[in-house]
């Protein structure tokens, strides 16, 4: 094993604070990554803060960061997918059974037994728990490590791992192409990456937001109409005219209005996760034969497929980048959602710690 400098939450009510943490050598199936930089995800804010006590508890020290590229330092022998020097990402998944059925459907992401990059049982035993991304360095199984694309801005790609794959897998499994209308709600850090995709994949793409001065942010990120949700007309226009509709929203809010928005057959899938549940009207779902479901990040696979895409139609997340010392201040911002539109940590800044 060896020490990398961290940050780290001693305590639910603690800030992050410089650490040091240990990592495990590369086995043989093992690759070695400096990370160069770790995107800010609000579900780092959830579990340092154990807000998610009741479906993760958090394990103090905790180490956030699900959202990590860097450079290949170190490579173990039987490693075949990478090099010493490539540019590679982990994401939210750092193992998983490999033998359920969802495993063997090329499903890790639903894996009863996946080891996420930070808060699960470490497996290699270095830790009580795996640590995440808010490190200089990390170990990670080859199968588990991704590739990006060389034109891609590090620190733009960052949130791609984690923001990314949660809007481009719904996106992909629900047949989003050219022809399709596709609702975006909520222009946030996933919005705005859902309104990306949509577009790249030639749909027309509406967003819906709360907020009226967010119109010219959304037409530039892509969006060919923006709707404020507050106003019933505007709304009315749109019934019964989307093929799919990404819901984004984190907050309570009205989810009918959205689902009579859907054509026959049409989806809304939910990737903003509401604290309370969303009352939802039977009759909106059984008079269109519309659907309503939810998805997580999408598997290894697609994700790397996720990164090719953002390569081919040169697509990264809008983000602000920081050194990992004003950590605590991001938090606070994010709150607010005074950030446009992901926040990504700069590792380099962990050297003077």
């Amino acid at each position: 094993m060896y020490k990398a400098k961290a940050y780290s939450a001693a305590s639910a009510t603690s800030p992050l604070a410089a650490d040091t943490i240990q990592r495990r050598n590369p086995t043989d199936r093992d690759v070695q990554i400096e990370i160069l930089f770790c995107g800010v995800c609000h579900s780092d804010l959830h579990y340092s803060r154990d807000e998610w006590h009741a479906i993760m508890p958090a394990v103090y020290p905790c180490v956030p960061g699900h959202e990590i590229v860097g450079r290949v330092t170190n490579v173990g022998s039987g490693v075949t997918k990478f090099k010493q020097g490539d540019r590679v990402g982990v994401g939210c998944l750092v193992d998983s059974d490999h033998t359920c059925p969802n495993c063997r459907a090329g499903l890790e992401q639903f894996c009863p037994n996946q080891v996420l990059t930070y808060g699960s049982p470490d497996r290699h035993k270095t830790a009580a728990v795996t640590y995440g991304g808010y490190s200089e360095s990390v170990v990670v199984d080859e199968g588990f490590v991704l590739h990006i694309p060389a034109n891609l801005n590090l620190s733009a790609a960052a949130p791609l791992l984690c923001a990314g794959i949660t809007t481009y897998s719904p996106m992909r499994h629900w047949g989003v192409t050219e022809g399709k209308k596709v609702g975006v709600v909520g222009l946030g850090g996933l919005g705005h990456m859902g309104v990306k995709f949509a577009h790249a994949f030639g749909a027309h793409t509406v967003v819906f937001t709360t907020s009226p001065n967010k119109k010219d942010d959304a037409l530039r990120l892509g969006a060919d109409e923006v709707v404020v949700s507050r106003n019933a007309d505007e709304m009315q226009k749109h019934a019964g005219s989307f093929d799919f509709i990404l819901d984004c929203v984190a907050a309570e809010h009205d989810i009918n209005a959205y689902i009579n928005l859907l054509t026959r057959d049409g989806n809304i899938t939910l990737v903003g996760a509401p604290d309370k549940p969303l009352p939802v009207s039977a009759f909106g779902l059984i008079m269109g034969r519309r659907s309503l479901s939810g998805s997580p990040i999408g598997s290894i696979a697609e994700t790397q497929e996720m990164l090719n895409f953002c390569g081919e139609h040169n697509i990264t997340s809008d983000v602000e980048v920081i050194p990992i010392q004003k950590i605590n201040e991001a938090y606070a911002r994010m709150i607010k959602q005074d950030v446009k539109y992901r926040f990504s940590i700069d590792m380099a800044s962990l050297k003077s710690e």
